[in-house]
């Protein structure tokens, strides 16, 4: 019996491996069939692509006899997301028309499931290129992102920042680095979001709920940083990407190169950033605001017949300066260096993603490592905290037999991770500690009349926490050895409804949930400007939110709006005590209530027919958070109103695709401050900038004068934390960026 089991299976991988194909045919202007040069296919389950010639034909070869998805793109156009069979192409050409792109297209994402369009998703899923990441003027990725609408940042100046979703921050929104989750101490507002955006391709955004998909830590949402696609076979193809800044002295370089063959690709890059103190509006500096920055990434991969194989590694190197009661008798003057009370963190990820096609089904496995190597530095020769953290993260999912109409996913995930001090430094803040972690999650969705797509799902997980005691018992800094043990239950069901081909609505109804974490069941110290104990009573986070959305797409206007409502049960937060340590400063302990949030966002985007080259856009967005007991949440942004004008040229003399644009950004008064927090008033910034791209070499070299906060305004984001100590929110800033394409 077991040899004829081997039989049948080494047989299904001989007929896999010899019934292969290759897909010939044409990338065409809908409008006119017109052939498109340089249009790029890419099939993401082979990590296999190709551009096409002057001819708009390409080839692509060793595929196998079955369903693909292939994803084609050109700058201007739709991009266009394709299932086909090789086999029914065997002796005719594909022809794929694309239509020309007046406002922003929607685009194909990949988090959560296969690659499918941002429509077709019943969850939320927002899009934002690194193309459009470089033209945002300003050193804070996460200020970049937080164009868009319902997405805001906590900010502890430029350097250091968090992001905040619908009204959630922290713990409570899942970072992922090409779909590996961010382990490096991601514990409260001092640290910073930690990741590289040298190799990145976009960032899609999810708002709302997805424990379902990722388990703890993703109630308001999540962040997914997706890599830049393999190079076309046979291409080679590199990128240098330079930024000056006139309000940090700060000054940016990026490199990237990449190739491919018939079966192996890779690629490596180096980034390096480097930012003086900011300058305030009004022109004063904001002492020891300054960061530094290393990072450097290498991927190498296979793409065979029936698999495809990728092993990336990333560094990531951060020294930034911390802006503390502390340091301002002791800077006096604007620098780059970090000498004094400072972060200095070293972090390595290592990743596989496997991917094997056998017949019908699809089977992929994601493994990673990440170590983040963490020290504070202060006036001492020595660190002050010594902490490393290492974290092995593992995926299996198993796509069934399916179609263009219909996904099912089976899925295991689990994490495995130790926190340890080093050095028995002056300070240990959190005691070592093991966490582990392993969920089971079954995801069906299913498109009904070609109009109604549901999705639904459901998932299992169990999570153990246990801490090594620290200390002397009786003591004041003694931690107190820490086992807990967290099972749970979670779901979500969402459906996306066209009423017309223009207009569609999108609902989701789900439970998230998210463990305690170790600094909030653990802590003891100092942290930042104040000292803070854990509490080892704490009881997981469950979310439970309702979301409603309705979409408007046509060629020359788009509109989306949206509103949810989030109650969550046992909220976590920290607060003062009141009480003061030996030293004067102040205690802040880990409590828990009920709370909710509600809100919405709007956004638009509109060209007139006969002024194609002029696009407004606009958005809206609004959260309100409060305790059931009428308390306002803290870290709740302003309402805010933000609206772009953009002139795209055809040419300017030698000057190709020139666009000007003009941006306005208004804050309303923040009248409803949590306990601990003051109001804040409103504020309105402009910002400008023109883009233009030259020819040279047959590429495009792309150059962009940027400005933000034209008229340097002096004002206070009521997310900033630099806010209690009376340092505003940076002022006026020039910006110039320049990106340079190579290869062949």
């Amino acid at each position: 019996m077991k040899k004829s089991i081997l039989f049948l299976f080494v047989a299904l991988i001989s007929l896999q491996l010899s019934a292969q194909n290759l897909l010939t045919g044409k990338v065409v202007n809908v409008d006119d069939d017109s052939p498109l040069a340089g249009a790029t296919l890419f099939i993401p389950d082979l990590n296999k692509g190709t551009v096409t010639d002057e001819n708009g034909l390409f080839t692509l070869k060793n595929l196998p006899y079955k369903n693909l998805r292939i994803v084609v793109s050109y700058v201007g156009f739709e991009t266009l997301l394709r299932d086909f069979n090789a086999n029914a192409f065997e002796k005719k050409q594909l022809i794929l028309k694309l239509k020309p792109s007046v406002i922003r297209a929607q685009e194909v994402v990949i988090t959560g499931s296969n690659s499918a369009f941002q429509h077709e998703s019943a969850i939320k899923i927002d899009v934002i290129k690194k193309s459009d990441l470089l033209l945002m003027g300003t050193p804070n990725l996460m200020e970049s992102l937080s164009s868009v609408p319902g997405v805001d940042m906590i900010s502890k100046g430029t350097g250091v920042s968090k992001p905040l979703i619908r009204g959630l921050s922290m713990n409570d929104v899942l970072v992922l680095n090409d779909g590996v989750r961010i382990e490096n101490y991601q514990f409260s507002e001092n640290h910073p979001l930690g990741v590289d955006d040298n190799n990145l391709s976009k960032v899609e955004v999810v708002k709302g709920p997805a424990s379902m998909l990722y388990g703890s830590d993703a109630i308001g949402g999540v962040l997914n940083f997706i890599k830049a696609d393999p190079a076309p076979i046979g291409k080679i193809e590199g990128e240098y990407v330079g930024g000056l800044y006139s309000n940090t002295q700060g000054i940016t370089n990026g490199l990237n190169i990449k190739s491919a063959g018939k079966h192996l690709f890779g690629g490596a890059g180096v980034n390096q950033k480097s930012h003086a103190d900011y300058k305030q509006g009004g022109g004063d500096f904001t002492p020891n605001s300054r960061f530094n920055e290393w990072s450097a990434n290498a991927n190498i991969g296979y793409s065979g017949k029936i698999s495809s194989f990728k092993l990336d590694y990333d560094y990531f190197g951060q020294k930034l300066g911390m802006c503390v009661p502390a340091v301002q008798s002791l800077i006096t003057e604007r620098g780059r260096k970090n000498k004094i009370w400072y972060q200095d963190l070293d972090h390595h990820q290592l990743s596989s993603k496997n991917i094997l096609l056998l017949g019908r089904f699809k089977w992929e496995t994601n493994v990673a490592f990440q170590s983040a190597y963490r020290k504070l530095r202060t006036i001492a020769v020595d660190p002050t905290v010594e902490m490393r953290l290492n974290t092995l993260t593992y995926e299996s999912k198993l796509y069934l037999p399916s179609d263009r109409n219909s996904e099912y996913i089976f899925a295991l995930q689990g994490l495995d991770q130790t926190n340890r001090n080093q050095h028995h430094r002056v300070s240990e803040f959190l005691p070592d500690a093991d966490v582990n972690t392993l969920g089971a999650l079954f995801l069906a969705q299913h498109t009904f009349f070609s109009k109604l797509k549901l999705l639904g799902g459901i998932r299992y997980d169990m999570y153990h926490t246990k801490s090594k005691s620290m200390g002397d018992e009786g003591t004041s800094t003694y931690h107190a050895p820490v086992s807990r043990d967290f099972h749970t239950v979670n779901g979500s069901v969402g459906m996306t409804y066209s009423l017309t081909d223009k207009i569609f609505i999108r609902s989701n109804l789900a439970k998230a949930y998210r463990v305690p974490n170790l600094s909030e069941l653990t802590s003891n110290g100092l942290h930042g400007n104040r000292y803070e104990y854990g509490n080892n009573n704490l009881d997981p986070e469950n979310a439970y939110e309702a979301d409603l959305s309705l979409h408007y797409h046509s060629t020359y206007l788009s509109v989306d709006a949206a509103g949810f409502y989030n109650y969550i049960n046992n909220y976590i937060y920290i607060s003062p005590t009141g009480e003061q340590n030996t030293d004067g400063i102040a205690i802040y302990q880990f409590s828990q209530t009920n709370a909710r949030l509600y809100g919405g966002e709007l956004a638009f985007e509109y060209c007139l027919p006969f002024l194609q080259w002029l696009l407004v856009k606009g958005s809206y967005s609004s959260v309100t958070g409060k305790e059931n007991g009428g308390n306002y949440l803290p870290f709740i942004p302003a309402n805010k109103v933000k609206g772009k004008f953009v002139a795209n040229f055809k040419r300017w003399g030698v000057l190709k695709c020139p666009s000007v644009w003009l941006g306005i950004t208004s804050a309303s008064h923040q009248n409803h401050p949590s306990l601990y927090e003051t109001e804040t008033a409103g504020y309105t910034l402009f910002d400008a900038g023109v883009n233009v791209q030259i020819k040279s070499f047959y590429k495009e070299i792309n150059l962009a004068l940027l400005a933000t906060n034209i008229f340097d305004h002096k004002y206070i984001d009521h997310l900033s934390t630099l806010k209690a100590l009376g340092y505003n929110n940076p002022g006026r800033n020039i910006c110039l960026m320049l990106t340079i394409p190579f290869g062949k």
